[in-house]
């Protein structure tokens, strides 16, 4: 099992408006030593100030990890009751 996320830590590249907008802000806001912004330092900013973006996020990312959990469950149970499915 993996740790932490590595994706967490990639730079930011300002390839769109809002990415230039997000970078140059928690830039300000953080004033990382190397100037680059990853993705964790947009997570601690906005969980700082905009903590009910984040929540809906992260509940949404996890009623729909229940519900793919339950396809699954009943998949496996389709597969596993199967005549010719041998465990």
């Amino acid at each position: 099992m993996i740790d932490q996320n590595i994706d967490l830590f990639k730079v930011v590249t300002t390839d769109n408006e809002l990415k230039k907008i997000l970078v140059k802000y928690v830039g300000e806001k953080l004033s990382p030593k190397n100037d680059e912004v990853n993705i964790e330092m947009i997570i601690e900013v906005m969980a700082e100030e905009f903590p009910d973006f984040l929540l809906v996020v992260a509940e949404e990312n996890f009623v729909r990890g229940y519900q793919q959990a339950a396809l699954d469950i009943k998949e496996l149970e389709l597969q596993y009751n199967k005549p010719e499915t041998q465990w």
